[in-house]
């Protein structure tokens, strides 16, 4: 569900009620863990975690008109999702989180190429999510960008 919210605060105000506190409290650990010089917008409908233009000036390929993303957290019709561009983009990093993940969730991993699905908010492993973020810097996530460009 693509919501039309300008703003962070207002995307968690506009949230059905069963949302509201595992979407902030996923917005809190990604806000906590987030590597210096991301930053948080509103990004295609949903919170996003970027790389400002003031750091990556080209944007995003699709659209340099856009920062560079990096993550989004979104409230869909069935489910919560994270989408970390890291876990498409870094086999290594994929690799981790995969074998993390059962050990701090009893859910099954529901996941596409950067999108997490959590179905209930009481596994959403929100430590396993703060250790995600942190591990790109700005830096890092600018080369692994452009060397998957350059492919």
């Amino acid at each position: 569900m693509i919501s039309k919210a300008a703003t962070p605060e207002q995307y968690l105000k506009d949230l059905p009620a069963d949302r509201k506190v595992p979407v902030m409290r996923l917005r809190e650990t990604v806000m906590k863990n987030l590597p210096k010089g991301f930053k948080e917008v509103m990004s295609y409908g949903m919170l996003g975690y970027v790389v400002p233009h003031e750091l990556y000036p080209q944007g995003y390929h699709c659209d340099p008109k856009q920062p560079l993303p990096f993550a989004n957290i979104a409230s869909q019709k069935h489910f919560i999702a994270f989408y970390h561009m890291g876990l498409y983009m870094n086999p290594k990093l994929l690799k981790w989180f995969t074998e993390e993940y059962p050990k701090q969730s009893t859910a099954k991993l529901d996941m596409g190429k950067s999108c997490i699905r959590f179905k209930k908010a009481e596994h959403i492993p929100y430590e396993l999510i703060g250790d995600l973020v942190k591990k790109i810097s700005v830096d890092e996530w600018i080369k692994i960008y452009e060397g998957v460009l350059k492919r």
